[in-house]
């Protein structure tokens, strides 16, 4: 152990692997990864508490700006809540794809086959609600900002997301705009915003999902080589 600048630091070994792994792990990853569906259709089978806070745990592992880990994750699964959420966010969505929403994001929105009705928030055992600190409070009770709060909370998102697919389970990024009432709902201090309601639970029987495609590497990635 080493003292840096009054902190101590430690020694860490990462991961190595001979290069020939290296690609099939990474082929492996993706292979994986490309399964990844979102889902609106979910069995209220059961899901232990213990997996969500394994999850919850997991994606609290992401970076942050400063390590401030600028999120809190509320798992609900009393029903009562859960009807509460659903309530409220079908008016912000009903208000949306009716008076909000542009012609061509709903022509956009027409491959995902859904609209403002969203009875997964009460059928899903589980709604992780992810909320942004957009600061702290200090003991006298002055704030103390946060740093790259949007960018860290996305990171510990795409993580959650992959570990709810890592477990067996199935999700769905839902964003009702806006979601201040998840705050009023769950009581949530002045300085935690909603940021992204995930259901979590097993998928129905029998599940649709859209035929779609993702784009390619070539799409998405440029090499400086």
């Amino acid at each position: 152990m080493q003292v840096i600048h009054g902190f101590e630091h430690v020694p860490y070994e990462p991961l190595r692997f001979e290069e020939s792994v290296m690609i099939e792990r990474s082929q492996e990853f993706y292979d994986w990864l490309e399964a990844r569906r979102s889902v609106r259709e979910y069995s209220d089978k059961w899901v232990p508490k213990e997996i969500i806070e394994n999850l919850i745990k997991a994606a609290s592992t992401a970076p942050s700006g400063a390590h401030k880990q600028p999120w809190t994750f509320c798992a609900i699964s009393n029903p009562e809540l859960k009807r509460q959420i659903r309530i409220a966010a079908e008016a912000e969505e009903k208000e949306s794809y009716e008076r909000r929403m542009s012609e061509r994001w709903k022509e956009d929105l027409k491959p995902m086959a859904t609209n403002w009705q969203k009875p997964f928030l009460e059928v899903a055992p589980w709604l992780i609600i992810m909320f942004k600190r957009v600061y702290e409070f200090n003991e006298d009770g002055s704030k103390a900002n946060n740093y790259y709060v949007n960018e860290s909370v996305g990171i510990a998102a795409g993580m959650l997301i992959s570990g709810i697919h890592r477990a067996g389970l199935v999700t769905l990024t839902h964003t009702p705009s806006p979601m201040n009432f998840l705050e009023k709902i769950l009581e949530r201090p002045k300085n935690e915003r909603a940021f992204l309601l995930l259901p979590v639970g097993y998928a129905a029987e029998e599940v649709l999902v859209p035929n779609i495609r993702r784009k390619s590497l070539e799409d998405v990635g440029l090499f400086f080589e």
